[in-house]
């Protein structure tokens, strides 16, 4: 039978410097080095350490996007996160034009895009065009509810004449 030592002689430093048996590894630096990195969650759901480059403080980079209406022929400049859902878009997009997330496509490249899909993943980049589309089945329920509306006149007739 092997006697194992116990986990306190293993681990137990020599001295009281910060010099480990490394050759001048600092353990608390390790340590403090260790707590400064910040991770995401990418869009597949992996746990990943945020990329940084040499001259990143940690400013989320904005990107212009330069969205177009199909048929109304306006445009709009957007200033949004690169790393944001094309459903931010809609939302922000909702504040301007006045139409609902729901009642609201995206366009980009020719392909619809989902309200989970994020930007930089599917290539948007600084002054990309974006299609703003309403909703076919909205429009056709829109265009109901008014005619139905003119078929049965106006019920606002008063029944006590003064």
């Amino acid at each position: 039978m092997v006697k194992i030592p116990s986990p306190r002689r293993l681990f137990r430093s020599r001295s009281k410097s910060t010099v480990g048996i490394g050759g001048g590894v600092d353990m608390c630096a390790m340590v403090a080095e260790h707590e400064r990195i910040e991770w995401e969650v990418r869009p597949g759901g992996m746990l990943v350490q945020k990329r940084r480059g040499p001259d990143d403080d940690g400013v989320v980079e904005a990107i212009l996007v330069r969205v177009s209406a199909g048929c109304g022929g306006w445009q709009h400049d957007v200033s949004i996160d690169a790393t944001s859902t094309f459903g931010d878009l809609k939302v922000l997009l909702s504040l301007a034009t006045g139409l609902w997330p729901r009642e609201q496509r995206l366009l980009y490249r020719g392909r619809e895009r989902d309200d989970g899909d994020h930007l930089h993943m599917t290539g948007v980049q600084d002054k990309d065009k974006v299609l703003l589309l309403e909703d076919p089945a909205v429009t056709e329920r829109k265009l109901r509810s008014t005619s139905l509306a003119q078929l049965m006149g106006v019920p606002c007739h008063s029944f006590i004449q003064v």
